[in-house]
């Protein structure tokens, strides 16, 4: 018996089926039915592993995944999120930690920061959040600081009102290096996009992230709670 082509071509259809010299013949009982095909691509049709999404990037699950998750992050995610996590996973053990520090822009605590908050929370996230547990008026620097040394992660949810906050504070290169070298930092953009990130703090631009525009904010949690899970 020749090998499968579906791998290769796929069987979506009777003539696809039919061309394979592994699975043609009269056997064919709809392209769903894989039933004669090899068990190893049985195995890999059935995987939740990976996938490509519409633009034909594939998307994997993550080192730090459970077993039963079906989250998917793209190269560009996990490349991000690895150094992140391993420095999760060293402070695991340090006590009175916040799973992650939210920083955000004071115009979006009301918004999207306090709903972003809200989800975290409900899958079990403790967060250090700028209405619970941060004075006003204090530096944005200051603030991110702060947050990192009381929280296992920080991000940085990078909105329109953030970006203009950024631009009024001249957020230092030299000093913005410092946070994002100790790879505890993740930028969330939301409403805007990395372009206008780059445009405002190129350094901050750089480091790629999570975003809302292809995915929900619902989804972006799903991925953070999944990091910071020890």
């Amino acid at each position: 018996m020749g090998r499968c082509t579906a791998p290769v071509n796929g069987h979506r259809t009777a003539s696809g089926r039919a061309n394979c010299p592994a699975c043609g013949g009269g056997g064919y009982r709809g392209y769903h039915s894989y039933s004669t095909c090899p068990s190893s691509y049985s195995s890999l049709s059935s995987s939740s592993t990976s996938h490509s999404s519409g633009g034909g990037q594939t998307r994997t699950k993550a080192r730090w995944s459970s077993a039963g998750s079906t989250i998917l992050y793209t190269p560009a995610e996990i490349r991000t999120l690895t150094p992140v996590r391993e420095n999760v996973e060293k402070r695991s053990e340090l006590p009175d930690l916040r799973d992650v520090f939210l920083c955000h822009a004071w115009d979006d605590r009301k918004g999207a920061a306090k709903e972003l908050h809200d989800i975290l929370e409900s899958k079990g996230v403790t967060v250090w959040f700028s209405e619970k547990d941060v004075l006003l008026g204090s530096s944005l620097l200051r603030e991110i600081d702060k947050g990192l040394v009381k929280s296992r992660v920080g991000i940085v949810l990078v909105t329109p009102s953030f970006l203009e906050r950024v631009k009024r504070e001249g957020v230092a290169d030299k000093e913005l290096s410092a946070l994002l070298a100790r790879d505890l930092l993740v930028p969330i953009i939301h409403d805007t996009t990395f372009e206008d990130l780059r445009e405002v703090s190129p350094l901050l631009g750089s480091r790629s992230g999570l975003s809302t525009i292809e995915e929900s904010i619902e989804e972006v949690a799903d991925k953070l709670a999944e990091l910071v899970a020890v």
